[in-house]
C-alpha cells in the first residue's frame, strides 16, 4: 500500500489508524550525532518530541516514512526500500507516507544535490537492522530460543530448527519495550533481495492510474483561484492598475496585490481572485497595469554577453591554485588559448509552479505544493511570517519535475501572502508563460581557458577561469565578491587529471535577473568548456582524446576507472562508418561522477545526428539500476535540450521566450540511443544519480562534431541542422 499523505500531529492517529502499543524507530538528529531512537505508546505519541520513521502496529501494518520529496527521481521507492531491506520487509507489506518538514524527522527533508541516498544510506540501513534485531530478540525470548537460531523474512521472525513463525505485529509490544541496539549489525549485500535489483517503483501505479496527487492536483474545501500578473521586467515597481475590465469577468471576487520574495528580490504582482482557475486567468488578461521600469527595460543579452567577453582580462579571484600556472605558461613551448559561452536556461519542469495555501486563525498557515524542500519551509516561514513552527503544516505532494526549480519558496511564500490578504484558501497556478519568463534562471556562463604544452603534447599548465554572475547572489543581500564563490566554480578543482600546474580563477558580473541551481547546477556550464578543451589539447598534441586523457590519470582513481569503462563499453577502438564521429567527456563534482561517449553522424544535408550516447556512471552502490537508468536518460535529455535549443535571451528587459514552442525541449524523434552501465563496485563513496549524468553530455557532443566534421564548436547552443 502506498500514499502519498503528509503528516502531521492533528492527523497523524487518523492516517495511521494507530492504535495501541507499537514498535516505533527513527532518527534523533543533534548537533552531535544521529541516533536510533524508538517511540513510545500511541496514546502519548501526540506528546511524544519525536516521530518515527518506522511503525510496526499490533495490527501487522507496517509504516515507512519517506522523508525525500520525490519528483521522479525514485526517493518515494529508494529511501523506504533502504529500510524495509534490513527491516526483513517488501515494499508489498508497507505503507509509505511523505513527511512534510516536520522538526521530528530531521532536517534533512529536501531532495536536491543528488544527495538523498548517498546522505542517508547507512544510516537508513542501521535503522531497519535495529528494528529487524529488536524482532528477533523479542521473539527468542517468547520462545525461550537463542537468537542466532532465529530469522527475520517477510515480516516475520523464523525458528530455524522448528520451522515456527511469528509475525512483527505480535512481537511490536514486546519488542517496543526493548533497547535500541546502538550499532545493529547490517545484513552481507550478497543477501540483499531488494537493494541492487530492478524493482517495482510503488509510486507508477498510483501515477498511471492518475491517483498520486501532485500539487497542481490539490483541491481543498472552500478554495478558490488566483492568477498572478506579475511585471514582465525584472527590477520593476508596481504604479497603479485599472481592474474595471476584470471585475467585469464571471467569477472574478477580488483583485489585489500580493509579494512573491526570492533571495534578495521581492516582486509585487496583481493577483486576480476568482471561482475557478480560468475565470482567474480571463480576469488577469482584462487587467491594465502600469509599471515603473527604473531603467531595466535597457537590458538584453546581446549586451550582457559583451560585459563578460570584456571581463575575460581581469584577474578574478582565483580558487584551488595548483603549482605557478603564470611561470609555466610563459615557458610552455606550446600555448593554446580559448573562450566558451554557455546562455541562460530555464528549468521548465512539466508541473508549473503552484501552491494552495491557507492561512487561518490568525496565526496558522497550511500549505499543499510541489517542493523540493518541506524542511525550508518549516526552518524559514516563521520568521517570515511571525508564526509559531508548530503551527505550520506542510503536506508535501508529488512533484511533476523539479530540476532545482523547486528549492526555492517564492512561489510558497506568493501563495502564504494572498491567502493572508484575502483570509481565504487560495490556490495559485503559474501558466506556462509564467513558468518561462519569470525565472529563476541558470545563469549565463563564460570560460577563459589556457594551457601550455611541452615539446612532447603533455600538459603541464592549464588555466579555467570562469566568468559569471552568481546564483549565490540572488539570495543573499549582501554577496561578498571578494570572496571566491565556488559554487560558481564547482568540480574545476575536482578533476583528476594530473597538470602540475592549475589556475582557477572567478570574476564576478553582477545582474538583476534572479538566477537559481540548475540540474547539475555550474557543472552544467563548466564541464562544457573544461573537457572540449581538454580535446583541444590531445588535438594540439596530435593524440586520441581518450588515450590523452588517460595519460593524465596515472594514478587508480575513480576518474580513470570510469574513462576505462566507457573505452570498453563504447568500443572506442572500433571503426565508425564514413562520416561519423565520437567524442568523449567525463566530469566530477559534489554530486558525483559520469562519462560519455557520443556518436554522431553527417547527414547528406550537411546535418548532424546524434546516433548514440554510452553513459557510465560510478555509483558505488546502487538502490534500484532501473530508476538509475531512467536518471541517465532524464539527465540526457535535458543535456541535449540545452546544447541544441535556443534557451532563455533577453530583449528591452524581458524575456524573449514564452513557452515551449520558442523554449523547447528534446522531441522523441530526436532522442538518441542510450545505453547506459553502472558501476556499484560497492565502494565506501557512495555517489549521486539524478546531476552526473547531465555536464558529460554538451561536451561529448561537441567533441565528436569535431571528430566528424572538424569544426571546433565553443558556444552554446548549437544547431544541429546548421553548424555553420
Amino acid at each position: 500500500m502506498t500514499e502519498n499523505i503528509n503528516l502531521n500531529r492533528r492527523n497523524f492517529l487518523k492516517y495511521t489508524g494507530l492504535t495501541g502499543t507499537a514498535l516505533m524507530l527513527g532518527f534523533r538528529v543533534s548537533a552531535e550525532n544521529t541516533e536510533i531512537v524508538k517511540g513510545v505508546e500511541a496514546e502519548s505519541l501526540l506528546g511524544f518530541e519525536f516521530s518515527p520513521n518506522i511503525i510496526i502496529e499490533k495490527s501487522g501494518k507496517i509504516t515507512i516514512f519517506n522523508t525525500k520529496p520525490d519528483m521522479g527521481q525514485g526517493t518515494f521507492q529508494s529511501i523506504p526500500t533502504i529500510i524495509a531491506e534490513e527491516l526483513g520487509v517488501t515494499l508489498d507489506q508497507v505503507t509509505i507516507l511523505q513527511t512534510g518538514g516536520e522538526k521530528k524527522f530531521g532536517p534533512g527533508q529536501s531532495a536536491g544535490g543528488s544527495s538523498s541516498v548517498r546522505s542517508n544510506y547507512n544510516e537508513l540501513r542501521k535503522m531497519g537492522a535495529a528494528g529487524r534485531e529488536m524482532l528477533l530478540t523479542a521473539a527468542a525470548q517468547q520462545w525461550s530460543v537463542p537468537v542466532s537460531e532465529c530469522y527475520a523474512e517477510n515480516a516475520k521472525v523464523f525458528h530455524k530448527p522448528s520451522g515456527k513463525s511469528i509475525s512483527y505485529g505480535d512481537l511490536a509490544e514486546a519488542a517496543s519495550k526493548l533497547p535500541v541496539p546502538k550499532e545493529p549489525k547490517l545484513m552481507d549485500p550478497k543477501d540483499f533481495k531488494m537493494i541492487g535489483k530492478p524493482t517495482p517503483r510503488p509510486d507508477v501505479p498510483l501515477k498511471i492510474s492518475g491517483k498520486a496527487v501532485y500539487g497542481i492536483d490539490n483541491i481543498v474545501p472552500n478554495m478558490v483561484y488566483a492568477s498572478v500578473e506579475r511585471c514582465p521586467v525584472f527590477g520593476s515597481k508596481l504604479v497603479s492598475f485599472d481592474d474595471t475590465e476584470t471585475k467585469k469577468v464571471k467569477g472574478v471576487q477580488s483583485v489585489v496585490k500580493v509579494d512573491r520574495v526570492f533571495g534578495k528580490y521581492t516582486y509585487t504582482g496583481i493577483a486576480v481572485v476568482a471561482d475557478t482557475y480560468w475565470a482567474a486567468v480571463k480576469g488577469r488578461k482584462a487587467l491594465k497595469a502600469v509599471w515603473d521600469y527604473q531603467g531595466n527595460e535597457n537590458f538584453n543579452s546581446d549586451d550582457f554577453a559583451k560585459k563578460l567577453r570584456n571581463l575575460a582580462g581581469s584577474e578574478g579571484i582565483s580558487d584551488k591554485n595548483l603549482g605557478d600556472f603564470d611561470a609555466a605558461f610563459a615557458n610552455a613551448e606550446i600555448k593554446l588559448e580559448a573562450f566558451y559561452e554557455t546562455p541562460m536556461v530555464s528549468h521548465s519542469p512539466m508541473e508549473p509552479m503552484n501552491c494552495v495555501a491557507h492561512w487561518q486563525d490568525g496565526n496558522k498557515i497550511e500549505i499543499w505544493t510541489s517542493t523540493q524542500v518541506p524542511s525550508r519551509i518549516m526552518r524559514d516561514f516563521p520568521k517570515q511570517f511571525g508564526v509559531k513552527e508548530e503551527d505550520i503544516t506542510v503536506h508535501t505532494m508529488f512533484n511533476g519535475g523539479g530540476f532545482g526549480r523547486r528549492l526555492y519558496t517564492d512561489f510558497i511564500i506568493e501563495a502564504v501572502n494572498l491567502s493572508k490578504s484575502i483570509n481565504k484558501p487560495v490556490k495559485i497556478v503559474w501558466t506556462r508563460e509564467d513558468d518561462t519568463q519569470q525565472g529563476p534562471f541558470r545563469p549565463m556562463t563564460f570560460s577563459a581557458m589556457k594551457a601550455g604544452l611541452d615539446a612532447n603534447g603533455k600538459a603541464i599548465a592549464m588555466q579555467h577561469k570562469v566568468i559569471s554572475p552568481s546564483i549565490n547572489a540572488s539570495g543573499k543581500a549582501e554577496y561578498n565578491k571578494n570572496k571566491v564563490d565556488g559554487t560558481m566554480t564547482e568540480g574545476i578543482g575536482e578533476q583528476k587529471y594530473e597538470i602540475p600546474n592549475m589556475k582557477n580563477p572567478f570574476v564576478f558580473a553582477d545582474i538583476h535577473i534572479p538566477l537559481a541551481a540548475w540540474r547539475s547546477v555550474t557543472s552544467s556550464t563548466l564541464a562544457f568548456a573544461h573537457e572540449c578543451f581538454i580535446d583541444e589539447m590531445a588535438v594540439k598534441a596530435g593524440k586520441d582524446p581518450l588515450a590523452y586523457r588517460l595519460e593524465m590519470l596515472t594514478k587508480d582513481t575513480d576518474t580513470k576507472k570510469v574513462l576505462l569503462k566507457l573505452k570498453e563499453f563504447s568500443n572506442w577502438d572500433k571503426p565508425l562508418p564514413a562520416g561519423w564521429g565520437r567524442g568523449v567527456a567525463q566530469y566530477e563534482f559534489f554530486a558525483g561522477l559520469s562519462g560519455h561517449v557520443v556518436e554522431v553522424s553527417k547527414q547528406p544535408n550537411g546535418a548532424i545526428k546524434i546516433e548514440k550516447v554510452y553513459a557510465v556512471i560510478d555509483l558505488g552502490t546502487v538502490v534500484n539500476p532501473d530508476t538509475v537508468r531512467a536518471q541517465l536518460e532524464g539527465a540526457i535529455v535535458m543535456a541535449i535540450t540545452a546544447a541544441t535549443k535556443n534557451g532563455i535571451t533577453f530583449k528591452d528587459g524581458r524575456t524573449e521566450q514564452s513557452n515551449f514552442n520558442d523554449n523547447p525541449v528534446l522531441r522523441f524523434n530526436e532522442m538518441p540511443k542510450v545505453e547506459v552501465f553502472i558501476i556499484a563496485d560497492g565502494g565506501k563513496n557512495i555517489k549521486g544519480v539524478g546531476e552526473p549524468g547531465l555536464p558529460p553530455l554538451a561536451p561529448a557532443l561537441a567533441n565528436a562534431i569535431f571528430n566528424s566534421t572538424g569544426k571546433r564548436i565553443r558556444k552554446m547552443p548549437f544547431d544541429l541542422e546548421n553548424l555553420g
